[in-house]
């Protein structure tokens, strides 16, 4: 088993990838967190304007995500870390996560430069060492919406160097995440609505 436990008619809309068991991890050791994943998997449409309209400080795809998993009781989250040798304390924080609740990590990467993946995956690889998560996904898009993006006249918007499946899959396959269990989901063309 593996991604075989996310129901098929999700699969068809979603590039999904798991390491180290994610899915059988979040099903059985966190089923309520599981099934806030699905909802949102299954209710989640990629709007034209979320596209189209310039972006803000958060785009409206992510405050979107932001409102469905905060009614669920996911929130951005800040640990606060430090590394104690004899009596010296040296603080070590972390990058806030975007969603967190009962030890499942999310990170949402729908445009930031691919650096942003490197930061994530270090982020769950801490975390993931000190107990603190027990799994950790990312939420991003998958290659192919580039071409909508160039129909839709967003092309430069949405360049090559931007946060995409090809620039993640690599540095996940080459130990970035090292033991943390790690959950992929890949925003396909399939989702996208007219919405005006």
């Amino acid at each position: 088993m593996g991604i075989e436990l996310i129901p098929a008619n999700i699969r068809k809309k979603y590039e999904i990838q798991e390491w180290k068991h994610a899915c059988a991890i979040l099903k059985n050791d966190f089923p309520e967190e599981w099934q806030d994943l699905l909802d949102l998997l299954s209710a989640f449409r990629l709007k034209k304007s979320w596209i189209t309209e310039a972006g803000g400080n958060k785009s409206d795809l992510s405050l979107w995500v932001d409102d469905f998993m905060g009614k669920r009781g996911w929130v951005e989250k800040q640990f606060e870390t430090s590394v104690k040798v004899d009596n010296e304390i040296t603080e070590s924080p972390t990058h806030k996560v975007d969603a967190f609740k009962n030890q499942v990590a999310i990170e949402l990467e729908w445009n930031n430069k691919d650096p942003f993946y490197d930061r994530d995956l270090n982020n769950f690889r801490l975390l993931f060492d000190l107990r603190a998560i027990s799994v950790g996904i990312i939420i991003t898009r998958c290659d192919e919406l580039q071409d909508l993006f160039d129909q839709l006249g967003r092309g430069k918007s949405y360049g090559n160097s931007t946060t995409h499946m090809s620039k993640l899959i690599p540095k996940i396959k080459g130990g970035g995440g090292a033991g943390c269990p790690i959950l992929v989901i890949g925003i396909r063309k399939e989702l996208y609505k007219e919405d005006r």
